[in-house]
């Protein structure tokens, strides 16, 4: 009875979405308007919101204790990366439900978000390592910004074990994102031969995840800027055929100085999750369990059209393992790089020649954590150069 209640409400909200035939398309699921209205709402609430909070820790001790009016790009990245964790650990068809008992999988996700300086991915860490990207504590992040930041704060959680790729100069590079995902014990070739071996043992279709070397998650991440001072409709289709992909996070963009995170379209109007909503800290339970009604959107979700976009972007999509990923190089083929001439982004199989060699980065050694001692993971290096000089 209540979930057909919760269905009821989400319904009233979709009033004002159009008449219309055509689908809407969320993170690579299509719904139709005529049909499935309400479980095209409940798609939408499922997916973590993250929000400007207020009455948090000071970050960095007596730094800001909310992020109203500079955090909103933070948030989205959080969001963009919950629904990588989600897809990993619960499905990309997990259901949320007001009231009903979730995993410990799905309060162990959030509490990697909450606003403590000692949550892998909160604010405060989010904040404490964009200082390494030239970001002062408070000052608004653009979305490339996030993804490095998002990318050297991976480094330090082992529960997930994410490999976070973000593309340079449009293109995306496969040897890279294969050398980068298999497990780096070993060397890549022997890796890749080893893991290859366990796969035909284990047959085409079973899961290797538990076996070392095996493939790490990959949540790739491409930053574009699709126009000078406005979007290029020549972009647009290919844009939007982002969102139909299995392997769609959505998007990270907005307007300048007003991020949001785009987790699909109808017609030519992008579908997104707005940050812009002050609420107040929540933190965990003793028994672990995060109260997590303010964690879901249950409101109408909101619509802008794709030509009122801010050029500069960043795509999100997740590979849980390596099929994954062949499969979205296909697709990525098939459907983005057929445009002969202004394409959105390249895929190349291999590493442009008069690029710096790659090298996957990884965890520094050191013996304290958290982005409260350390601003980033460059300043870690520079410490460590200081201690070895004054050990000589």
């Amino acid at each position: 009875m209540e979930y057909e209640n919760q269905i009821t409400i989400l319904s009233d909200y979709l009033e004002e979405f159009p008449e219309t035939d055509e689908p809407v398309w969320i993170l690579g699921r299509q719904h139709h308007l005529n049909t499935d209205k309400s479980k095209l709402l409940l798609d939408i609430s499922a997916r973590l919101w993250f929000t400007y909070r207020r009455k948090f820790s000071p970050i960095g001790g007596t730094g800001p204790s909310s992020d109203a009016g500079w955090g909103c790009m933070l948030r989205c990245g959080q969001m963009m990366l919950a629904q990588a964790l989600i897809c990993r650990h619960l499905g990309r068809d997990w259901q949320w439900e007001k009231h009903k008992k979730q995993p410990e999988e799905y309060h162990r996700i959030l509490r990697c978000f909450l606003d403590r300086k000692d949550c892998c991915y909160s604010i405060h860490q989010m904040a404490q390592m964009g200082v390494g990207e030239g970001k002062s504590i408070g000052e608004w992040f653009g979305p490339n910004t996030v993804a490095q930041v998002l990318k050297k704060l991976a480094l330090f959680d082992e529960w997930n074990s994410l490999a976070v790729y973000v593309s340079m100069d449009n293109t995306v590079v496969i040897e890279d994102i294969k050398k980068m995902c298999w497990c780096p014990a070993q060397s890549s070739s022997v890796a890749h031969s080893s893991a290859h071996l366990h796969r035909s043992a284990l047959g085409p279709n079973k899961n290797t995840a538990g076996l070392c070397p095996g493939w790490k998650p990959l949540l790739l991440i491409i930053p574009l800027r699709l126009g000078i001072n406005h979007i290029n409709p020549v972009y647009i289709d290919a844009f939007k055929e982002c969102f139909k992909m299995p392997q769609s996070l959505g998007a990270l963009g907005g307007k300048p100085n007003n991020a949001y995170y785009f987790i699909g379209f109808l017609g030519n109007e992008l579908i997104y999750l707005d940050p812009h909503t002050t609420q107040s800290f929540v933190d965990s339970e003793e028994n672990g369990t995060v109260d997590d009604k303010s964690f879901h959107c249950q409101q109408a979700p909101h619509r802008m059209k794709i030509m009122n976009l801010d050029p500069s972007v960043a795509l999100g999509f997740f590979c849980k393992e390596e099929c994954d990923f062949d499969n979205w190089c296909s697709l990525v083929q098939k459907e983005i790089l057929k445009q002969q001439s202004l394409r959105m982004f390249e895929l190349v199989q291999k590493h442009p020649p008069h690029w710096p060699p790659f090298i996957p980065p990884t965890k520094p050694e050191v013996t304290t954590t958290g982005a409260e001692l350390i601003e980033s993971t460059d300043k870690l290096f520079e410490l460590e150069e200081e201690f070895e000089i004054l050990s000589v």
